[in-house]
């Protein structure tokens, strides 16, 4: 990982790079300026932050982001794109703008805010929709370097992950994120404002990791498994899960109402506590079986 020197000569604008987009990085490049325009203003960026984009793509989001802060550093897959904001941004516009041409799946975030050493980072994306959740995943694990992530995912996704209890929407995704995340919508994106324009509408939100969790699990392994086999039999009552599940011990309705949990009521209408008292009773029984 390096700074680039910075050679002498315009730098051509991201629009005006030529880039075939991939499907199997799963490309689609952000250039409508007032879209960019909100999303830079939503973050709030303050000169020192410590900025950190993950798929910077042609840079359409990155100069703008640059502007506002006094050094950045993007993670980018794909090698071409990588070597070509060496020369359109990295190497021109800025003393203190690092590029990693890595996959960042395989980030160690710990090690690189350490080596950066500028604090926790506030991460910003577009991230690749068909590896979204993933990458949402890997990068909780790391919430202790992370002070706040701005990301834009297929507008389904966002929803789900900002969704309340007892609507479609919501699922293990929204319980599994609001569990470890303060989630807020801030926009919604057409498709037009991509090239080329992805199927789908697109949306923006931010993830904010509870530096102390309002509730916490005492085994979040625990937790893990019983928000997933819930969702997994969404259909049935809670009785009929714990019943019916291998993985999850058998509770009576005695045990439910101790912990002010109907029964007979099913997982989308469960907010993140009751979810979170449902898995301490789990781990309980587990233990003194």
């Amino acid at each position: 990982m390096h700074i680039p020197k910075r050679p002498q000569h315009i730098p051509k604008r991201p629009q005006d790079v030529k880039h075939a987009p991939r499907k199997r990085f799963g490309q689609n490049f952000l250039h409508d300026t007032s879209v960019i325009r909100q999303i830079v203003d939503g973050i709030r960026l303050n000169r020192t932050d410590n900025l950190l984009e993950i798929g910077p793509g042609l840079g359409a989001l990155t100069e703008p982001l640059l502007a506002e802060v006094d050094g950045m550093t993007v993670i980018e897959l794909d090698r071409d794109l990588a070597s070509q904001l060496k020369i359109n941004i990295g190497a021109n516009s800025h003393p203190d703008f690092t590029i990693i041409n890595d996959n960042a799946m395989h980030i160690d975030y710990r090690a690189l805010a350490e080596q950066v050493g500028k604090g926790a980072f506030r991460v910003v994306g577009n991230l690749p929709y068909n590896i979204s959740t993933p990458i949402l995943f890997r990068l909780l694990e790391f919430s202790d370097v992370i002070t706040d992530m701005h990301f834009m995912l297929q507008k389904e996704v966002v929803d789900r992950i900002t969704a309340a209890p007892a609507t479609k929407e919501y699922g293990r995704l929204s319980v599994i994120m609001q569990y470890f995340c303060e989630t807020d919508y801030l926009l919604t994106v057409p498709n037009g404002a991509f090239n080329p324009p992805p199927k789908v509408t697109s949306a923006v939100f931010r993830l904010t990791p509870f530096v102390n969790k309002p509730i916490c699990a005492k085994d979040e392994a625990v937790f893990a498994l019983v928000v997933r086999e819930a969702f997994n039999h969404r259909r049935k009552t809670l009785r009929a899960i714990f019943k019916s599940v291998a993985l999850l011990p058998t509770l009576d309705d005695d045990a439910f109402l101790q912990i002010g949990i109907d029964p007979q009521a099913r997982p989308e209408t469960l907010g993140v506590a009751d979810f979170v008292r449902l898995a301490d009773l789990a781990a309980a029984h587990k233990a003194s079986a």
